[in-house]
């Protein structure tokens, strides 16, 4: 009778603590999930191009052409909310002039130039605007480097 006693008694000890690590893994798994979790959706929303950058001034640069040797580019942005965009065709008889009013999106990453014959979307990063397809996506491909205009001033 000891020895049925004892029996059920190991091996009640032993389901016991087989069910403990069980409950210890799952716990662990369920702990580091909330943690990877809570790490993947922390962004800064405090610290964007518009006021955290010395966005304002004269950009330049080459931008590709179909059919001539380059876009010469240049963006004036200012502090009031307006800019200046022209665009001379290298090597031919085209320049074009654009002014108008620039609108940040809610992201303050990107500014937006409307005007007459300009509707242009532009990543502002430090020292350079990055232009944007229609979309609001960077472009992509051999030629992405030249997509991208320069700080002078």
């Amino acid at each position: 009778m000891k020895r049925i006693i004892l029996s059920g008694i190991l091996i009640g000890s032993i389901f016991v603590s087989c069910n403990k690590k069980a409950e210890t893994t799952t716990e662990t798994t369920v702990t580091t999930d909330t943690i990877t979790t809570k790490t993947d959706t922390i962004v800064d929303t405090e610290h964007t191009a518009q006021n955290s950058l010395d966005w304002n001034g004269t950009y330049e640069g080459v931008l590709p052409c179909a059919d001539c040797e380059g876009i010469k580019t240049t963006i004036v942005l200012n502090l009031d909310g307006t800019f200046k965009y022209t665009s001379e065709y290298i090597n031919k008889n085209h320049k074009f002039d654009n002014e108008g009013q620039l609108m940040w999106h809610d992201n303050g990453s990107v500014v937006h130039l409307k005007g007459k014959d300009i509707d242009s979307k532009l990543k502002v990063v430090e020292n350079a605007l990055i232009l944007l397809d229609t979309e609001g996506n960077e472009i992509d491909g051999p030629l992405k480097e030249h997509y991208r205009l320069n700080k002078v001033n």
